[in-house]
């Protein structure tokens, strides 16, 4: 009952001062949670402890934050979980199915699906492909993955930290990266596709 009360009183004093919640019983607060003006929150939005939120914010459905600094703009969700030490810097965008941990993510960059993004460091205006994987722990220790700022990182792309894509740089959808990329470069690595004319399974 005290846990009903305290998320009463927490979610009417953001209705008062502006946010908008669709569904206001499903989304749940911790004490310290901080929001600025303009913020849309949907439905089944957990926030953990150490959550900062700047204006303009939208946040949608069944997405969880904790130990999170949100700036202007953002667009979070549906389905997106951001872990402690992440930062979503100016107008960035984290998509469906989304994990960052321990990371920056650039003004005006976007990670809009289904991808993985752990210590690393992205820059301005970088696309990361769905799909997208950083490798950043070997078994024994945690290594770090820096994008540089307008970065285009093509789908089903695994990034094996520690590793850096330099400005403007492209990867090839369906590549393992394991060496660094230089600016304004193209890298993939790919299999030579192998097709078998006329092929028939033995019976």
């Amino acid at each position: 009952m005290k846990q009903i009360y305290l998320q009463n009183k927490i979610r009417n004093k953001f209705i008062k001062l502006g946010v908008k919640m669709i569904a206001p019983e499903t989304v749940f607060f911790s004490k310290d949670t901080k929001i600025g003006k303009n913020v849309t929150i949907e439905p089944y939005v957990v926030f953990g402890k150490k959550v900062k939120i700047k204006n303009n914010v939208k946040i949608l459905s069944f997405s969880h934050f904790e130990d999170v600094k949100i700036e202007d703009g953002v667009i979070v969700g549906p389905f997106a979980r951001l872990r402690p030490g992440t930062i979503l810097e100016k107008n960035s965008k984290v998509g469906n199915f989304v994990e960052i941990k321990k990371s920056k993510i650039g003004k005006n960059s976007k990670v809009n699906h289904l991808s993985y993004v752990g210590d690393s460091l992205v820059g301005k205006a970088s696309n990361i492909g769905a799909g997208t994987i950083t490798c950043n722990y070997d078994g024994i220790k945690k290594s770090k993955t820096i994008i540089k700022d307008k970065v285009f990182v093509g789908s089903n792309t695994s990034l094996v930290a520690p590793v850096t894509l330099n400005k403007g740089s492209i990867i090839g959808a369906g590549s393992v990266i394991t060496k660094n990329v230089k600016s304004e470069s193209l890298a993939l690595t790919r299999a030579v596709q192998v097709e078998k004319k006329n092929y028939r399974r033995k019976k």
